[in-house]
């Protein structure tokens, strides 16, 4: 038990010094130094990035809203592109969460990655993070791309890959991801640039 929270703490802490979560956290900014430090390295322009941050923060207060305790959903937008990943207790629910997200203005698509299953557990999901910090750990090291240009989300030992890639980029992140050890598979939601 004091392993895995030993994990999570490091985990956690990874997390923020990878994604440049630092200053927002320290400074208690919501969006600050940080955020602006991950725009000017991002692909998307200054809007899309603030509006895909909107369509995550809107998206998951109508799932709350709508189904409380009842799922677990992660909601991430890339390029007005979402990726739903989670469990939901059963499939018009996962249905039901799907329709929630495609409601909200500016949604281009939607990836519904929801499995029917059970809630997964706190160690479940602080393995994701680990294993997310250990991906983008391996990004910066091979320096094949810049690491921000490509996002990525676990959920229960999968790995998703969002971005505005180049194909060699999305080849090269796919394989790195998918010989990170502890991840079961890759489920690569790329835009092409070429």
């Amino acid at each position: 038990m004091q392993n895995t929270f030993i994990k999570l703490i490091l985990g956690v802490q990874i997390l923020f010094l990878l994604t440049g979560c630092v200053p927002m956290v320290l400074t208690g900014v919501g969006v600050g130094a940080g955020t602006g430090a991950l725009m000017v390295e991002d692909r998307r322009s200054s809007g899309m990035y603030i509006e895909d941050e909107r369509i995550e923060l809107k998206t998951s207060r109508r799932i709350g809203e709508r189904l409380g305790d009842k799922v677990h959903v992660n909601v991430t937008s890339f390029n007005r592109n979402v990726l739903l990943t989670g469990e939901a207790p059963d499939e018009s629910t996962r249905k039901e969460v799907e329709k929630l997200a495609m409601s909200v203005e500016n949604v281009l698509n939607v990836s519904n990655e929801i499995i029917v299953a059970p809630k997964s557990s706190l160690a479940s999901r602080s393995n994701d993070t680990l294993i997310t910090s250990k991906v983008k750990a391996r990004f910066i090291n091979n320096r094949v791309f810049q690491v921000n240009h490509i996002k990525v989300v676990t959920e229960n030992g999968v790995v998703y890959l969002l971005g505005l890639v180049k194909r060699n980029e999305g080849e090269k992140a796919t394989h790195i991801a998918s010989t990170t050890e502890s991840v079961t598979k890759v489920v690569k939601v790329f835009e092409y640039l070429d």
